[in-house]
């Protein structure tokens, strides 16, 4: 099918379809770029579609978009006379603006305020700083672009925060188009001033919403929204996240689920004063469809029956599981809960773990073995000594699944006794290997290299190690990396390989 599409003249969307896969990857686009005009022309977008995403060094990207605006615009910004050049009228190469999918508000105003900072020793007025802010935003809803996600976070410390989302909010409300068909809207808000009444004529203006994510604050705020009469979303909206959401003091839980006629996916991660909303959710007469549940450090659900209920409701939909077992009164029956009601589970997140837990612990991940995909083990927490840790290592390399697509290790091992596991988890391949080694000295690195590099057991690596109470990231011994690509293995940097599952669920279309 190939080869006809490449002779029928279909060669651009085949190439299309292989730089798709480097979406994330900045550098590999722009050598893209350079190939010729044809791959050029298809990186580009990719490159521009979330710029703001990626807190970096360099801001100047932001430039390019002040070259696009129109002549009023420029003309009103080249009055300050802060900029060290008059911004020309000429075309630029391409319509950059045009090609943004993924806005967040914060990050705009914060990349422009480390632009201006890191660029200009002039002193910058907040209303010059306000007008590059609102000619941005106004940049891109004059080139009618076609917005993915919309992220409203508020994050507002004086009277000058509070103005410039204000006015941004403002212009945004302006042109109903601009946000009209984006498909994922998340609001994070830490604010004395929550600008309420914008944000609820955005959320009234969607109409072809499916997922929204609440995060950072008191549902109070968020409850008036999803109950709103002019809530038109209640045939669309599939997903919801709750994160860092207190539930506490919130009583028609049962009200707002229960008109969310094609609700498919709920996520709760660090949320707190659950014990409220199980005793609401246990009662909605329909099901509930808990995909992700991260108990927060301060979880504890008294009593424990009532976590018994949620799992006896929801238990077969979970599929992202995370424990802070540190924080847990009751670890052993908690975890028989979760082997009997929960066999769907393909994130498996736990962190910290007693000796009399240990065979509990292996009959859940034996229980779903079968599903899980991505799991995560901490085994350095402080309520274990080292003779336990050790114990569940070399457990852990017999109970593994054949097949994993990230297997995270946060451990406090000698180096002879990681070997123990890596021989025991011999017929494990790891897609993503990412391991935090704090034994003082516990240099891991030959046995990896014995045992997973020259027999090419992972894709992808990362690995920190502690020399004389310094953390050592592999990522940044070039001579090791160089080694590890021999054989077809990429070590990554650690931050950026490690799994969160914040970013995991807003991945997921």
């Amino acid at each position: 099918m190939s080869c006809s599409k490449i002779f029928s003249g279909d060669l651009p969307e085949l190439i299309y379809e292989i730089i798709k896969n480097f979406q994330n990857d900045y550098s590999t686009l722009y050598s893209c770029v350079l190939i010729n005009r044809l791959w050029c022309r298809l990186a580009i977008p990719l490159l521009w579609e979330n710029p703001f995403s990626y807190f970096t060094n360099n801001y100047n990207f932001i430039e390019v978009y002040l070259q696009n605006l129109n002549d009023d615009l420029k003309t009103k910004i080249n009055e300050y006379q802060i900029i060290d050049y008059l911004l020309p009228s000429n075309k630029v190469l391409f319509n950059y603006p045009s090609f943004i999918r993924y806005l967040n508000i914060y990050k705009i105003i914060i990349s422009i305020e480390r632009w201006l900072k890191s660029n200009y020793k002039t002193s910058t007025t907040p209303e010059f700083k306000i007008l590059i802010n609102i000619s941005l935003i106004k940049s891109f809803i004059e080139n009618k672009v076609n917005l993915h996600t919309f992220e409203i976070e508020i994050i507002c410390y004086n009277n000058y925060d509070d103005k410039i989302y204000d006015n941004i909010l403002e212009i945004i409300l302006q042109d109903s188009n601009f946000i009209n068909n984006i498909k994922n809207l998340k609001f994070s808000i830490l604010s004395s001033n929550t600008l309420i009444e914008h944000i609820s004529q955005i959320t009234s203006s969607q109409q072809n919403l499916k997922r929204i994510l609440l995060g950072y604050y008191n549902l109070y705020l968020y409850q008036s929204l999803l109950l709103s009469k002019e809530f038109n979303c209640s045939n669309t909206l599939n997903t919801i996240i709750f994160y860092y959401v207190d539930f506490k003091g919130i009583n028609n839980l049962v009200e707002i689920f229960e008109k969310l006629n094609v609700l498919e996916s709920v996520h709760i991660i660090y949320c707190i004063s659950l014990d409220s909303f199980i005793q609401q959710i246990i009662n909605l007469t329909k099901p509930f469809k808990l995909k992700s549940l991260y108990l927060y450090r301060k979880w504890n659900i008294n009593p424990l029956q009532l976590l018994l209920q949620l799992l006896q409701k929801c238990g077969n939909y979970l599929e992202n599981l995370g424990c802070n077992f540190n924080y847990s009164p009751s670890l052993r029956q908690l975890l028989e809960l979760i082997t009997k009601y929960c066999r769907n589970i393909k994130v498996l997140s736990l962190f910290g773990v007693e000796a009399h837990i240990i065979p509990t612990l292996f009959d859940l991940i034996e229980n779903v073995k079968q599903n899980l995909n991505y799991l995560s083990i901490d085994i350095k927490g402080f309520r274990a000594d080292y003779n336990v840790k050790l114990l569940i290592l070399q457990n852990l390399g017999k109970a593994l699944p054949s097949k994993l697509e990230y297997l995270g290790l946060f451990i406090y091992v000698k180096a002879n006794d990681f070997e123990v596991f890596l021989k025991n988890s011999h017929d494990t391949f790891s897609k993503k290997l990412v391991i935090n080694n704090l034994e003082e000295n516990g240099d891991i690195l030959p046995y990896i290299k014995e045992h997973i590099m020259k027999k090419k057991r992972v894709k992808y690596l990362a690995i920190k190690d502690n020399f004389n109470g310094k953390s050592i990231n592999l990522f940044n011994k070039k001579d090791e990396v160089k080694e590890f690509n021999l054989y077809n293995i990429k070590v990554l940097n650690y931050d950026n390989l490690y799994f969160d599952i914040y970013r995991y669920v807003n991945e997921i279309d």
